[in-house]
């Protein structure tokens, strides 16, 4: 291979040359692939490349839950997957919040066993008298499936202590929790260094080709590379790559408000099927969601925000999440996920050199580990 006069010989010998294996995109699962592979080949050469400054999709910009399903989502999920393929789901999520909490380490994860609260209003009385009705029948699957025991409860009785308006009922997942999204991401690029896997950032792919002893990857920069395997892990990005495969990307709008004195809201909260999600982080609420407002326009990559969309967040979180109580919004962004016709992720080898794992269909703090893992025993 020839190099342009831009990279010199010692970047070459380094990073470019060699690469056992090629891993595309640095986020939850691009890390996590990389590092249970080198567990297994210390001695292979691994390369993860970038396009962003940093993790360009989801996993450095979501709202940090350590979610496996309200009750909301998992009846809107047996719309697409028999009740055998939803539960198995559920059991993925749990075991992948585990592997991502030994992986890491929950002082490292900020991890906060706080629960996850479903909240209806006067609107959702039919989603709600759906839920409770379905509560024990998944009670009593998870506990035949995983162990654990009534993981949904009726919590009424806490809608006062959260200072809501407009909220008519309360449903609990006690086993569900909440992270520390930048700390989780700072600590798998730490385990990444430490097995010496490097990362290249700015470094985006516009095609690569299976050469049977090779793939030949092409850069935007122009610069070609020749690792013996490549996994893509890019996620709701990953149509550019594979066009061919059933992911589009779904942009995430959020925005996280000032600190608020004596805030009452604890823990993590959905509403509408999944739709609406919001937290505290410290004395801050952190709020995203409504997708659904605008799916067309929301099926992008483009990392900006909405006035439709953000107005909306807006009119919930004054009216309902925090009413009569004075705060500014601090920050606004958005993320970009991977979903397809239904939530089964896409793990598959393309070619004989080229496998992937996309389309986590927004679970990827809950499976990500799990499917890094998982991936590292495909590439082999």
């Amino acid at each position: 291979m020839s190099f342009p006069p831009n990279i010199s010989f010692w970047e070459i010998k380094q990073y470019l040359r060699t690469i056992d294996l090629l891993i595309v995109g640095s986020g939850i699962v691009g890390l996590t692939t990389a590092i249970f592979y080198k567990r297994k080949n210390p001695a292979a050469k691994v390369l993860v490349l970038e396009k962003g400054m940093l993790p360009s999709g989801a996993s450095t910009k979501n709202a940090g839950f350590a979610c496996f399903g309200s009750a909301s989502e998992i009846l809107s999920d047996l719309k697409t997957l028999s009740e055998d393929e939803v539960f198995e789901l559920v059991e993925e999520r749990l075991n992948g919040l585990t592997e991502l909490r030994t992986l890491v380490g929950d002082k490292n994860l900020e991890y906060q066993a706080c629960g996850g609260f479903e909240v209806f209003r006067k609107e959702d009385d039919d989603l709600f008298e759906k839920c409770l009705t379905f509560i024990s029948r998944a009670n009593k699957e998870i506990e035949n499936r995983i162990g654990i025991k009534q993981t949904y409860s009726l919590a009424d009785n806490r809608i006062a202590d959260f200072g809501f308006s407009g909220v008519e009922h309360l449903l609990l997942n006690q086993y569900e929790g909440a992270l520390d999204t930048g700390k989780m991401m700072a600590h798998l690029l730490k385990l990444a260094a430490q097995l010496d896997v490097a990362i290249l950032n700015g470094s985006e792919i516009v095609r690569f080709n299976d050469l049977s002893s090779s793939v030949e990857v092409e850069l935007k920069s122009g610069l070609i590379i020749k690792p013996k395997r490549m996994h893509i892990a890019t996620n709701g990005f990953a149509a550019h790559l594979l066009p061919n495969a059933d992911v589009k990307p779904a942009r995430a709008q959020v925005l996280v408000t000032s600190p608020i004195e004596n805030l009452k809201v604890k823990g993590t909260f959905h509403m509408d099927e999944g739709y609406y999600y919001f937290r505290n982080v410290g004395n801050r609420i952190l709020f995203g969601g409504g997708r659904q407002l605008d799916k067309t326009g929301e099926t992008t990559t483009e990392l900006e925000i909405s006035s439709q969309i953000q107005n909306k967040l807006d009119e919930i979180i004054r009216t309902i999440i925090l009413p009569e109580t004075e705060f500014e919004i601090e920050h606004r962004w958005s993320g970009i996920m991977g979903i397809g016709e239904t939530k089964k992720v896409i793990m598959n080898r393309i070619s004989e050199n080229v496998t992937c794992s996309v389309r986590l269909g927004g679970m990827g703090v809950a499976i990500g580990a799990s499917i890094g893992k998982k991936s590292a025993t495909m590439i082999g």
